[in-house]
């Protein structure tokens, strides 16, 4: 080999080609990263588009249905996957979710759309797949359940072994049971909110049978034109409790708004007009509570007026204020459980005013409304039964719409609670009824758990010496109802009570009448806990 070879120079020249190279190859990394920055700075932006997107048809959404409804599919559970070719995607958790959806949202999915987008697109429900990441795709998948069929296969280590609570801490099936009832009182007891104007009270949401359609005609009537301009400036309603009078109060309410959004409603109980009154005249200032509703007010509606029996100075208040709204053709609408001869301790002057306009009653509802009744209440709490169990609830339960929905509230509580589907056997124990369909009897017993339920304390309780405000009213309730519905002796009553004598029987049950006679929220509870029975 000759000595003469260029080395040097082959070498210099390898080392020039090998700079060029990291040169270019530098290049390229940093052409990369700019690519790279510029691809994660526009994914970014079309990200945070897309959660302005998913935001703006959540808030489309909210306002176009009910609120337990939203929170059950839609918070936290929908949101928008992809835009593409003219076509959304949106994603949800589980296929129960995507099947309700798209049996029964979808109109109100494409109404969002066009709110937020400003035009129709094509869109469709995915349910997104559960403990995956943006990188993860099927051979991640295939390579976990391998993975987990590994650690099925191996012996557990001490630190993965799980512990159970001991049976101390987990719940009884009577604490589940006591969970199940507290649902169902709940639905029972009456609204505090009675001033609020409940939007989906409407004249859609109720349900017409016989026994109604009558107070609903006249109702959506009003509605369409209310005051002198229509043909019944002042109407009177009355029925049982719970069959539907303060239903139809906020459906008027809600036509009224939507048809002539400049009267002014007022829709109040009672009793909040009573203590509204007596507020104005500790602050000496009972003139602005006269001008707000004799000047300011379009529309009256009071809700169980009979509870202005015996309150003498609130009575003359309304007996003024009723002649000037009248005179004025405003709309007036009052809702009693009584027709207004037949309430003791209102002024016949009074009574003579509420008869001025028509007076309806509400009757209890048929076997066919009831179950019309029951299952739009069971599409309502998404509770799915057999149409033969709503014949079995709809035959029990006759007397009020309250009660008949609150049965379905206490099924779906038990279904919810104890985590089994609701069967005929179920529906036989928690309603109380027997193998013949019928109502089983009551007993001291059952009366006396009903009692505890309700206020809250236990029976041992009733039966001690204790005498505490909230033992002592529950046992009278109780001594009460046990007279009242089951004909129990005064000895019987005071045997099963902690051996009590008569007189202090006689001193419970005259107690208790007293009070409902006189005190409305009594009136009430006694009422309610007699319905659950």
């Amino acid at each position: 080999m000759s000595q003469d070879f260029p080395f040097e120079l082959f070498l210099n020249s390898s080392a020039k080609n090998l700079k060029t190279l990291d040169l270019a190859n530098t290049i390229i990394k940093e052409t990369s990263a700019a690519k790279k920055t510029e691809n994660t700075a526009e994914e970014s932006m079309l990200a945070h588009e897309a959660e302005e997107i998913s935001r703006n048809i959540l808030s489309h959404l909210k306002n176009s249905v009910s609120s337990q409804k939203f929170s059950a599919y839609f918070d936290n559970n929908f949101s928008l996957k992809t835009i593409r070719s003219g076509r959304i995607e949106f994603s949800v958790p589980t296929p129960f979710i995507k099947t309700i959806l798209e049996r029964h949202y979808m109109p109100n999915i494409n109404e969002a759309i066009i709110g937020t987008l400003g035009k129709e697109f094509a869109f469709s429900i995915s349910v997104a797949k559960t403990n995956s990441s943006p990188s993860s795709n099927q051979d991640n998948i295939l390579h976990s359940l391998q993975e987990k069929k590994g650690e099925l296969d191996r012996p557990k280590q001490a630190k993965e072994v799980k512990f159970s609570l001991p049976k101390t801490l987990v719940p009884t099936k009577d604490d589940l049971n006591l969970k199940v009832e507290s649902k169902y009182l709940e639905h029972l007891r009456p609204s505090d909110l009675g001033v609020v104007i409940d939007k989906k009270k409407t004249f859609d949401s109720f349900i017409i049978g016989p026994s109604n359609n009558l107070a609903y005609a006249t109702a959506r009537a009003i509605s369409g034109s209310p005051g002198k301009a229509g043909k019944y400036p002042s109407l009177y309603i009355y029925s049982d409790s719970g069959l539907g009078k303060t239903h139809l109060l906020h459906a008027v309410a809600n036509g009224i708004q939507e048809n002539f959004p400049s009267l002014t409603i007022c829709l109040i109980t009672a009793r909040d007009f009573q203590n509204e009154m007596v507020a104005a005249t500790l602050r000496n200032d009972i003139t602005s509570f006269q001008k707000k509703y004799s000047e300011k007010v379009d529309v009256l509606m009071i809700d169980d007026i009979h509870e202005l029996k015996n309150k003498k100075g609130t009575q003359n208040e309304f007996f003024h204020i009723f002649n000037e709204l009248y005179i004025k053709g405003k709309q007036l609408i009052f809702t009693s459980d009584k027709t207004p001869k037949e309430i003791d301790g209102i002024e016949e002057r009074i009574k003579t005013r509420l008869q001025w306009g028509l007076v309806i009653d509400i009757q209890k509802p048929d076997l066919e409304t009831r179950i019309a009744i029951l299952k739009k209440k069971a599409y309502e709490i998404d509770l799915f039964i057999h149409d033969d169990l709503f014949q079995l609830i709809a035959q029990h339960t006759r007397d009020s719409i309250r009660e008949l929905e609150g049965a379905l509230v206490k099924l779906s509580a038990y279904s919810d609670v104890m985590n089994v589907e609701i069967d005929a056997d179920i529906v036989k124990e928690l309603l109380a009824i027997n193998s013949n369909g019928e109502q089983k009897k009551h007993s001291l017993d059952t009366i006396s758990k009903a009692c505890a339920s309700h206020y809250k304390v236990h029976v041992a309780d009733l039966k001690s010496k204790t005498r505490s405000k909230e033992i002592t009213m529950a046992r009278h309730v109780a001594m009460y109802l046990s007279h009242k519905i089951i004909g129990a002796t005064l000895q019987e009553i005071g045997a099963f009570y902690g051996g009590r004598d008569h007189t202090s029987i006689i001193h419970a049950i005259r107690k208790v009448k007293e009070l409902i006679s006189t005190n409305g929220a009594t009136s009430k509870e006694v009422s309610l806990i007699e319905n659950t029975l």
